[in-house]
């Protein structure tokens, strides 16, 4: 299969709550309170979490098959580091997650062993967290002034 781009839109409306389009699929994405939102949505860097968790959970379900493994429920608990003083210039650290760890829940009745090496697998394929671990070219393409 040849590359695709995928295209997203993020519009700003009140405050900082932002639409988020991509293909026919809208969500709305907010801050909490204590950051200046309103809490109608996840906020980018849950967002992000939420991201790397579904992948992977989409990796699992596709592969199962190859794997020979068969579960009846799978999901996955993330969490991540992150200090707001970082992205408010209140400090000089990181302004994005400096750790980000998960725990995988399977219900299934295959051998540890064989759930260790398809936890690899999905590790070693999602493209949500290979974004994350290795490093990705982020350019302005073109600035557009509306008037």
């Amino acid at each position: 299969m040849a590359k695709t781009v995928f295209k997203t839109t993020a519009h700003l409306q009140d405050g900082v709550q932002v639409k988020v389009k991509s293909r026919n699929f809208e969500i709305t994405v907010d801050e909490p309170k204590n950051l200046g939102g309103t809490d109608t949505g996840m906020n980018p860097v849950e967002l992000v979490l939420g991201a790397l968790g579904a992948c992977q959970a989409i990796v699992a379900r596709i592969y199962a098959k190859k794997f020979q493994i068969e579960f009846s429920d799978f999901w996955i608990e993330l969490e991540g580091d992150l200090d707001p003083d970082g992205f408010l210039l209140k400090a000089d650290v990181r302004k994005g997650y400096t750790d980000i760890r998960y725990n995988i829940h399977i219900k299934t009745d295959a051998p540890k062993e064989k759930v260790e090496e398809f936890v690899a697998f999905i590790e070693q394929t999602c493209p949500v967290g290979d974004t994350l671990a290795q490093p990705v070219q982020l350019k302005v393409n073109q600035i557009v002034i509306e008037n």
